[in-house]
């Protein structure tokens, strides 16, 4: 059985996600909770919370223990992107591109 839990337009840029979500992909939901507050990234932050709504989505919804839960795949995808101007030499404008993604975890069960 699989749960999902989404995170949508999270404040991060997809690259800098990716990198924390590659360390808990296949690990125990717990011992990846564990592993996610020990590292000092915003997108550890915002993993971690989606991580919780799915542990509460499995046992609320699936009446699953939170201990027998693997996580299959934890996915950064892109979002949208803000795109702003910041003023430069000579009269130009460069631009600023705010990105944002989606956070999909996915759990199993054991």
């Amino acid at each position: 059985m699989e749960i999902h839990s989404i995170t949508k337009f999270a404040r991060i840029s997809p690259k800098k996600g990716r990198e924390v979500a590659r360390v808990i992909q296949g690990l125990p939901a717990e011992v990846a909770l564990q592993q996610l507050s020990f590292v000092p990234r915003k997108a550890a932050r915002l993993i971690s919370k989606t991580l919780k709504s799915a542990i509460a989505n499995a046992e609320n919804n699936n009446n699953l223990p939170s201990d027998s839960l693997i996580i299959s795949q934890a996915v950064i995808e892109e979002g949208p992107t803000l795109r702003r101007w910041n003023a430069a030499s000579r009269g130009q404008s460069m631009p600023i591109r705010k990105r944002m993604s989606h956070i999909r975890i996915t759990l199993i069960t054991v």
